[in-house]
């Protein structure tokens, strides 16, 4: 029977008992090495995938060092006295039909290997565990834990039955083989009933959907006697993890959506009307759509939550800056967070471009609908910051511009009634809710971010906000070429140097992008990729940095069918690498190229003072300092509408979404770009592929959905910054967006019927244990 919605979940249910209750220490401490220590833990420790009884791993590619499960046959057995060092040894060969791997055991006496000759039996099959050694030329296997398929079993009739149904194999470590894990797992789940496993999905939800029980779900994972099983209860257990995760996102958009705001509506002949009225160029057919999906919402009485994605270059800051002028209008404030200060800045010299005299409020010229734009960083001068501290406690300032420097106490707002975040993703829960608590009433939130998000991955992490997208790019732009090239073709090099001086004498500008700042920053990398789990300096480089290379080994977590694994259970760790270019070494290697001798050459990276950065910049875009040599501090909201030419030197390091970012900087006026891909990426690898799709398109939904694909889901859920495993055992974003489609529609169903929960306490349980640790602070950075 089925446990009830309403069922009590109480703390101490079998699911909660210690493992080493259960199985006992002695059986039980390997496990917690893998972080099974639970009845629980050990019941969601999902098969990796499933072999057939007859069919063999393909022993091609066993590499040297790794742990390895294979399913083989016995060949052969021999066993003989060691002359030279003493003691007996027996080899077994076994074979995948074609090629073979040889066993080897040692013993002081003969008679201690006869319990392997007696079993290693030629003709029978084995999976076969342990590390990959190499002894002349022979891979092989020292000392490995085995198990005959149909020969350990208690009786004949249970070896016959064994033999035919499905090998479950697991995510296992040397000291725990996967048979051991999955007699384990028996001995949990055989005498647990259905009230001993609360099931988190509704029984009306089951029913419309055609799901078995949990009970039911977890055996057939787990012990599967056909194919279909297997797929059914995996299929149940996915939709699971997708509806808890829903669940919360729909429980967290619902109380978001009861809170009161105070309604900001457009106002007629106000600074929005003006600012319309000056517009030197055509608002897009999807600008006005989404300006008009914001009017709506910002003249409510309940808080806007608006995300707002778009292609590169699609014109997102002049529809949040429209949304912003119509909270002016209506009293307010507005108050937009960016991740640095090179950032910030280039935002308010933006801003303040497109207002013109609307920006100069209180001032000789300006506008009498004026209001002003002010900025505030950790690094401004003491005269400065009082000034804009207070037009901003003052209410002089209709927008406000910062850096982690906004959350300060001694920033005050007169009616701070939207929020507007870029590049959201760089900050965290207690950052964003301290902008917002500087509100008397819940402010309405505009999350801007300039990496195009598959549809997928917004209903998954982005799942309580509405969202937005710009895809059109204003008329205009020429466009931008991308080429790769090769980083050991010293003519290729040399040619990449010669078309940069050729922009230069355009009349255009050129970067020159390196991921780290100097030679001996050997860990400026780990530093920054710390730095941005944590909610990014105002100095930042490029918080994401190398974060998305999909050349990394995919992370170890559990799953059924997982893609990327081979036949053998193990896949290539990376290669070793070269040292990473370095801006300060590549601007003093490009002073001294003859082919750009008289070219000024600058610098920028994030540990420069914030003035220093402003004159490199106008030194850049007046043309002083043609050729700028950046670390990824200008990877968003640097706009410079007369660079052309980017170089990306170790482009084989970064992500899809991060070179797309980047490449987005040229090309913005109506000259066309040039982006040049320096990189080492050797033909048939993953890097070679990665800068090929980005060389064939612009287009970056289609490049950001390729880029979820290469580089998985562990850094879509947060693993990367949580330092753990990601929540998600089956689900996968990138593959799955139908079943978190039906789980959207119905969690929010259910959620929208009892938003507390309260009368589906399991529910509410298996949300808590998702969002133990630092993923519930993941989820609320979206």
């Amino acid at each position: 029977m089925s446990v009830p919605d309403d069922a009590v979940v109480r703390p101490g249910s079998r699911v909660d008992e210690a493992l080493s209750r259960v199985l006992g220490e002695r059986t039980a401490a390997p496990l917690a090495k893998l972080g099974l220590r639970t009845t629980g833990d050990l019941l969601r420790h999902y098969p990796r995938r499933y072999t057939e009884p007859g069919t063999f791993t393909n022993l091609t590619d066993l590499a040297v060092g790794e742990h390895v499960t294979v399913q083989a046959e016995v060949r052969q057995v021999t066993v003989r006295e060691m002359r030279s060092r003493g003691g007996a040894m027996l080899q077994a060969v076994v074979t995948d039909g074609e090629r073979t791997l040889q066993l080897t055991f040692f013993a002081k006496r003969r008679g201690v290997l006869r319990v392997h000759e007696q079993r290693l039996v030629p003709g029978r099959t084995g999976l076969f565990t342990g590390l990959v050694s190499d002894y002349r030329g022979q891979r092989q296997l020292t000392h490995p834990d085995y198990q005959l398929i149909g020969v350990d079993a208690d009786d004949e009739a249970a070896a016959l039955v064994e033999a035919s149904r499905p090998i479950p194999l697991y995510p296992a470590s040397a000291s725990v083989p996967t048979w051991r894990i999955q007699r384990c797992v028996r001995t949990v789940l055989d005498p647990l009933t259905d009230d001993d496993l609360p099931d988190p999905i509704p029984t009306e939800v089951r029913s419309a959907r055609g799901l078995v029980g949990l009970r039911e779900a977890l055996t057939d994972v787990h012990e599967p006697f056909t194919d279909d099983q297997w797929r059914r209860g995996r299929d149940r257990l996915r939709f699971e993890e997708a509806f808890v995760l829903q669940a919360e996102l729909a429980r967290r958009r619902q109380l978001a959506a009861g809170s009161p705001a105070v309604a900001r509506p457009r106002a007629v002949g106000g600074l929005l009307d003006a600012f319309d009225a000056r517009l030197p160029f055509t608002l897009t057919d999807g600008q006005l759509a989404v300006g008009a999906e914001l009017e709506v919402e910002l003249a409510g009485a309940h808080p806007m939550q608006r995300l707002l994605q778009g292609e590169v270059g699609s014109g997102k800051t002049v529809v949040a800056l429209r949304a912003m002028l119509q909270v002016v209008d209506a009293g307010g404030q507005a108050a937009l967070l960016a991740p640095t200060e090179v950032l910030a800045a280039q935002h308010v010299r933006t801003l303040r471009a497109l207002l013109g005299d609307l920006a100069e409020g209180g001032f000789l010229g300006g506008d009498d609908l004026s209001t002003r734009v002010a900025l505030l960083t950790g690094s401004q001068g003491a005269s400065a910051r009082r000034e804009n501290l207070l037009d901003a406690a003052s209410g002089r300032a209709g927008i406000v511009v910062g850096t982690h420097a906004l959350l300060s106490e001694s920033v005050q707002f007169a009616d701070l009634g939207l929020v507007v975040v870029d590049e959201q993703h760089r900050f965290g829960v207690e950052q964003r809710d301290t902008l917002r608590a500087k509100a008397a009433q819940t402010p309405h939130l505009l999350v801007m971010t300039a990496t195009p998000i598959p549809r997928t991955v917004a209903m998954t992490v982005f799942g309580d906000l509405e969202t937005s997208t710009l895809s059109e790019i204003p008329a205009g732009r020429s466009g931008v070429t991308t080429v790769v090239v090769p980083a050991d073709n010293a003519t290729w090099v040399a040619r990449t140097w010669q078309r940069v001086r050729e922009e230069v004498e355009k009349g255009g500008r050129a970067y020159v992008v390196c991921p780290r700042i100097d030679p001996d920053d050997e860990q400026s990398v780990s530093r920054r990729r710390t730095a941005s789990s944590r909610g990014a300096a105002d100095d930042e480089d490029g918080a994401d940095l190398l974060s998305w290379d999909a050349t990394a080994a995919p992370a170890d977590g559990p799953g059924i069918d997982e893609p990327g694994i081979d036949a053998a259970g193990h896949g290539a760790g990376p290669p070793p690498r070269r040292p990473l270019r370095a801006v300060l070494e590549v601007a003093d290697e490009l002073r001294a190229l003859p082919v750009l001798a008289g070219i000024e050459i600058g610098t920028l990276h994030g540990r420069m003072a914030a003035d220093e950065k402003d004159r490199v910049l106008a030194d850049f875009t007046a043309g002083r300092v043609p050729v700028l040599v950046s670390t990824t501090v200008i990877e968003v909201g640097v706009d410079v509408a007369a660079a052309t030419a980017m170089v990306v030197l170790d482009a084989d390091r970064f992500g899809l979404s991060q070179l797309h970012q980047l490449r987005g900087r040229v090309g913005r006026g109506t000259a066309p770009g040039l982006c040049l891909l320096v990189a080492d990426a050797p033909d048939g690898s993953p890097a070679a592929a990665r800068l090929a799709t980005l060389a064939a398109t612009t287009d970056g939904f289609e490049l950001a959905a390729v880029d979820l694909e290469l580089r998985r889901e562990g850094d879509v859920l947060g693993a990367a910054q949580s330092g753990g495993a990601s929540s998600l055992r089956l689900l996968r974003v990138a593959r799955d967006g139908a079943v978190i489609e039906r789980a959207r529609a119905d969690a929010r169903a259910v959620v929208g019927g009892d938003p507390d929960l309260r009368g589906h306490p399991v529910l509410r349980a298996a949300i808590d244990r998702l969002l133990v640790g630092e993923r519930e602070e993941f989820l609320d950075r979206a």
